[in-house]
């Protein structure tokens, strides 16, 4: 039973580094990330951004979880959506509650304040996915999804998304459409060149901002650490 709990919290730690080990070089990062996605939009009008990958397994969720620390640690009243209805983590991450979330207000099953919670982290909370509907794709595009999302923003300064890969499904290339910009994470030594540069397609076609990617789990050369390094999209 302890070890359990042990394994738990360790992946908890691992996962949001940023919150568990401030000082290491993987939290100094994402700090950099976050500087530059503000150096990517000059007139400092970023209220909506989407994280996404172009597959399974690349990191997008831990990225799109660890950018929403370091933006409320600098002061930013956020929301972390979990906009992936197939298959979530946040409530994992965060260690919360599913009862209710994304699909139960995209639903009007309940108002969206019901489906946020705080997390340990200040001025970060978190919309969970909620249960798992039949069609995700159709949720995001609906209008209760532009109603919420106008709701929203009338009460945080920044609203991140963590979306599905963009290969299988189209959610992500829906959500990007309605955000101020879009990061694609790339995984290093495990992402495939045609799906990356397949996943800007169809982002591009969606018209989607694109201000960078960030390359994860990059081994530094004669180094026992991996650093995340952000970068405009280039083909």
């Amino acid at each position: 039973m302890f070890k359990k709990k042990s394994k738990k919290l360790t992946s908890i730690a691992r996962k949001l580094i940023t919150f568990t080990n401030p000082k290491s070089i993987s939290a100094e990062q994402y700090r950099t990330v976050r500087t530059n996605i503000n150096f990517s939009i000059p007139d400092g009008d970023l209220r909506t951004l989407l994280v996404t990958s172009s597959a399974p397994s690349e990191g997008k969720s831990t990225s799109a979880a660890n950018i929403a620390v370091v933006f409320a640690q600098s002061g930013k009243k956020v929301l972390l959506v979990d906009g992936d209805m197939r298959k979530p983590t946040s409530h994992y991450t965060f260690d919360l509650t599913n009862g209710y979330g994304l699909s139960s207000v995209l639903t009007r099953q309940c108002d969206f304040k019901v489906a946020i919670q705080a997390t340990k982290i200040e001025n970060l909370s978190v919309m969970t996915s909620g249960p798992i509907p039949p069609n995700p794709a159709e949720l995001l595009g609906s209008k209760s999804m532009d109603t919420m999302i106008s709701e929203l923003l009338n009460e945080y300064e920044l609203i991140i998304f963590d979306t599905p890969p963009m290969i299988s499904v189209a959610d992500a290339q829906i959500v990007s459409n309605k955000v101020d910009a879009t990061v694609l994470v790339i995984n290093s030594g495990k992402s495939e060149k045609d799906n990356v540069l397949k996943a800007k397609e169809l982002l591009t076609a969606a018209k989607a901002n694109i201000i960078g990617v960030i390359l994860n789990n990059y081994n530094i050369e004669n180094s026992h650490y991996y650093y995340y390094y952000y970068g405009p999209a280039k083909e």
